[in-house]
């Protein structure tokens, strides 16, 4: 079975170890992918990370990009112009966010089923 899969986005790689670590703890199948931090692994975002983690992140049912601040959500929408896969960045709570859409991509849904469940959520 396919899922939607998920990027974690956050100037923190740390940050976004320990969310995938929470998810991990009951769902397993759902592709999680990280971009936390810069390319030095410093402390920012990357737009190379995000597309990177798209990739391994898409099984064909899309990937949804959760960010946890401004930059980073601007990071991932210029990600999202220059991928040709069916990707969408959620405004919602990082981790909460994360989490919801974890939950209903493991029940098999599609893209816009588990995008309209996140943002209903918050």
């Amino acid at each position: 079975m396919s899922y939607v899969g998920m990027v974690l986005i956050s100037h923190s790689h740390k940050l976004v170890e320990g969310l995938r670590d929470i998810i991990r703890q009951v769902i397993h199948d759902v592709p999680v992918e990280l971009a936390g931090g810069t390319d030095e692994n410093e402390i920012g975002t990357s737009v190379e990370k995000i597309m990177s983690a798209i990739e391994k992140a898409d099984t064909g049912k899309g990937v949804l990009l959760f960010y946890d601040l401004g930059s980073a959500k601007m990071n991932a929408e210029v990600a999202l112009e220059m991928v040709t896969s069916n990707v969408k960045v959620v405004d919602a709570p990082l981790v909460e966010g994360a989490y919801v859409a974890a939950v209903e991509s493991n029940m098999g849904k599609e893209i816009d089923e588990v995008y309209q469940a996140v943002v209903k959520e918050f």
